[in-house]
């Protein structure tokens, strides 16, 4: 007796499966529980150590950019000093001391002015290196938030697959029974079983290790991302804008500002070095108030009139040994680096611009091609179902078959996955990514 299969019997075991796999998970995670990537991403921002360390170094940055500022500011500074004479043949010891209260206003230094023009640049720096900081932050939660979801439907597919042989399996098995088919159905099809069974352990182990790299970005343990829901079409790219990409990354892009600024601080860096030859002026005024020992024999401690000096201060550097000079000579050689290091930056981030928009425009094609693929791979599977049921097919072209159409099942959501972190990537490129973008692939989601 020939058993019997419906066409639509894999389609079923597909169904089964995944709910069999969203049933325990949610026996084993409450719904409560279930993450989004939006709560993920805030969740990385306060845990993960390469986002903390650049906030860190941002606040350092701005404190030393406020350092520049008061190269501007007067010092005030109080000084005091005691000290014991003996005299031979004379008794006593009388002590002096003193105290002495001076301010100093810098009213022409040409150096300290462009320092201070330098820190304020700097600002801009560590602003750029914490917004990058902060977009790698974004691109690197959504990328570990989908490798689990790819893993986690792979595992599923796997599954589905297994169950779809297993059922091949057995009915090849009863085939031979009744004499309707020969041996080689049967081992063909628990060879194709027994390396179902293998890729599944892969898979499993491929879950737990992206599960374990979110964990550790995002520093929770209950994790269970939500799924993306394959019924909602995914954004759109327009493909007759990249020029229009590539100037706003030259305009946006942290690495490019970095770079600019950079070039900027160089050729204040030259001035800098210049201006050492160049004479400074400073306000003073000092007061000093002390007590020692008179010129009588023998000498009596008293206290002496208080001294208060008020005045200005030239001084013009005429001979420091070449110093000066090779100092310029090299911020002008460390100028022309900065230039060369801008116009570099500008290129790399031209160059990453046009991969990620091409990568992005392949990912919609690929996406599309796949969805099509796997249209005709369940029809080609139905068909091998019902050429065997007829003997117009063996078991091998359904097991093939079959194989077929889960691997396009697993590349397509893949696919999907690569294409919603190019549009981040993308972004990225141009410098305009913002947690704010997250929020549309959010929407795609649902646990």
């Amino acid at each position: 007796m020939t058993t019997k299969h419906t066409p639509t019997s894999v389609a079923k075991a597909i169904r089964l499966w995944t709910c069999a796999a969203g049933a325990s998970l949610a026996l084993a995670w409450p719904a409560a529980q279930a993450q989004s990537l939006v709560e993920l991403y805030e969740a990385a921002r306060n845990y993960d150590a390469t986002f903390l360390a650049a906030r860190a170094q941002f606040e350092a940055d701005q404190a030393k950019a406020a350092q520049g500022r008061a190269a501007w500011r007067p010092t005030v500074g109080i000084s005091a000093g005691k000290s014991r004479t003996e005299t031979e043949n004379l008794p006593g010891k009388p002590e002096s001391s003193n105290v002495t209260l001076s301010a100093t206003q810098p009213i022409i230094r040409a150096a300290n002015f462009i320092g201070a023009a330098q820190s304020e640049k700097s600002r801009a720096v560590a602003a750029a290196k914490l917004t990058a900081a902060e977009q790698d932050l974004i691109v690197r939660t959504a990328r570990t938030y989908f490798d689990v979801l790819a893993a986690r439907d792979n595992l599923a597919f796997v599954k589905a697959q297994k169950e779809a042989v297993g059922q091949q399996l057995a009915a090849a098995k009863r085939n031979f029974e009744v004499g309707t088919s020969t041996i080689t159905d049967s081992r063909e099809a628990q060879a194709r079983f027994d390396l179902v069974v293998a890729q599944e352990i892969a898979a499993d182990n491929e879950l737990q290790i992206k599960t374990l790299a979110l964990k550790q970005l995002v520093g929770r343990s209950d994790l269970t991302p939500f799924q993306l829901d394959a019924s909602t079409g995914l954004p759109q790219v327009e493909q007759a804008a990249l020029d229009a990409w590539i100037t706003k990354a030259l305009e946006k892009s942290p690495q490019v500002l970095m770079a600019e600024v950079g070039y900027d601080i160089a050729e204040l860096e030259t001035r800098k070095a210049q201006a050492s030859h160049l004479p400074t002026l400073d306000l003073f005024a000092r007061k000093v108030q002390s007590k020692g020992p008179n010129n009588a024999t023998p000498p009596v401690v008293q206290r002496r009139p208080d001294t208060t000096t008020i005045g200005i201060e030239f001084n013009l550097p005429l001979y420091s040994g070449w110093a000066t000079q090779n100092r310029v000579s090299e911020a002008v050689a460390l100028e022309d680096k900065s230039r060369n290091d801008l116009e570099g930056a500008r290129r790399a981030v031209t160059q990453l611009t046009r991969e990620a928009y091409l990568g992005l425009i392949a990912g919609q094609g690929q996406v599309r091609a796949l969805e099509a693929a796997e249209a005709s791979s369940q029809s080609a599977l139905e068909a091998n179902r019902l050429g065997y049921q007829v003997g117009v097919r063996i078991n091998i072209d359904v097991l093939n078959a079959q194989s077929q159409l889960f691997e396009t099942k697993a590349k397509l959501a893949k696919a999907r996955f690569d294409y919603l972190v190019g549009t981040l990537r993308l972004k990225q490129a141009v410098g305009t990514l913002s947690p704010e973008d997250l929020k549309p692939i959010n929407a795609l989601l649902k646990p």
